[in-house]
């Protein structure tokens, strides 16, 4: 039996309140839609996945997914169900049997879940997950309530809905013309086929509103149980120059760093405590000092490739602890500057990073002005 599924990532999501579409918000450091897509290649008995995606969202979608194994997206339509449509067009030359049409905003959906949907329709041919409704519904009209609904009979629709390729290909193919349906479960209805229900999960909800995305941050960071500290250090000696480069930031001084790179010693510890916390090495083994392609490069770079590395494997960072040391030059009027570019560059909260300065003094080689040091503990949240 061949399975593929669609995602629908063509909307527009105005309702979160966001600068870009929802599907490429991102989620504990990764878009909504990577969130979505990894869910369903986590399940071995899916074959093809379609991505349907807004003809000016291409250059997000490239980011959005990076490497993972797709059919390259098509694009969208001006409703859902052209946009389904297209989906449904662009597979039916791989002649799936079932397909699962799943909504990008959706991440939360469960591997386990998927395979349960996946083995009702292949049972019953059309298969929608639901919810009961638990509140009582009231029918109004304008500020007043006329009446109050039974909810005995009624159910919330979850995606992914699942189907019969040919049986739902051709359903939409003779609805197309209609006014377009808010489902496929709709599209099913309005020609006759049977839909059976079977229970959904609560937490495969829809990410819709500013509230969503923040209920949506928290259950992530729920998962993410296993804890991990990382500790870097670096030092750089001193050269003639007339400014040093710190946490990203050019600060006035009598000399410059040594080094490869920029020498920005504070990112260099801030590397390797991220890469030690995941278990990937130190800075010399991503980025080889014997390498000119790295010569006087930003090390930017580097803590933004070791914060990748985290991402991929799920994971978020929960705080960043940094102690620069050195006698000069004085770093306290540069500390926000400082904090703020790490904080843009890994997208976090600027009071998950800490920046402090010390000396040592006069002893030893920063004592002394040849050079400045700096540590660095990095502590970071990944899935079990």
């Amino acid at each position: 039996m061949k399975v593929a599924v669609i995602i629908v990532a063509a909307g527009r999501g105005h309702r979160v309140g966001a600068d870009l579409p929802k599907q490429y918000l991102p989620l504990c450091g990764k878009p909504i839609l990577q969130h979505t897509v990894a869910a369903f290649l986590k399940v071995p008995t899916i074959n093809l996945i379609q991505t349907v995606i807004h003809a000016n969202d291409q250059a997000l979608y490239e980011t959005a997914i990076g490497n993972l194994d797709l059919l390259p997206p098509v694009f969208g339509g001006d409703t859902r169900q052209q946009s389904v449509i297209r989906g449904l067009e662009s597979l039916a030359m791989h002649e799936p049997d079932l397909v699962l049409i799943h909504d990008a905003a959706r991440p939360f959906i469960s591997p386990r879940h998927i395979e349960d949907i996946i083995a009702a329709a292949e049972e019953h041919g059309a298969v929608i997950p639901t919810l009961p409704v638990v509140n009582t519904v009231k029918q109004i009209s304008g500020q007043h309530i006329t009446g109050t609904i039974d909810r005995s009979s009624l159910a919330r629709a979850q995606t992914p809905q699942a189907f019969r390729f040919k049986l739902i290909y051709m359903a939409h193919l003779r609805t197309a013309a209609t006014t377009p349906l808010t489902d496929d479960c709709a599209v099913a209805e309005a020609c006759g086929i049977r839909v059976t229900t079977v229970p959904g999960e609560d937490r495969n909800f829809k990410i819709t509103t500013a509230g969503d995305l923040m209920k949506a941050e928290h259950m992530m960071k729920q998962q993410l149980t296993d804890i991990r500290t990382g500790m870097g250090y670096d030092v750089h000696a001193f050269a003639p120059g007339d400014q040093v480069t710190l946490c990203g930031v050019p600060i006035p001084h009598t000399a410059k760093l040594k080094g490869h790179s920029d020498a920005d010693v504070a990112l260099h510890a801030l590397t390797d405590a991220l890469l030690g916390a995941i278990g990937e090495g130190d800075i010399g083994v991503h980025f080889p000092p014997s390498d000119d392609q790295w010569k006087g490069a930003a090390s930017d770079i580097f803590l933004k490739h070791a914060a990748d590395l985290l991402h991929d494997k799920g994971g978020v960072i929960a705080n960043l602890d940094l102690t620069i040391i050195c006698e000069a030059p004085k770093i306290s009027p540069h500390h926000d500057a400082m904090r703020n570019h790490i904080a843009d560059l890994l997208d976090l909260a600027p009071n998950r990073v800490s920046i402090k300065a010390t000396t040592t003094e006069k002893l030893g080689f920063a004592g002394r002005e040849e050079g400045i040091a700096a540590q660095a503990i990095v502590t970071v949240r990944l899935p079990e």
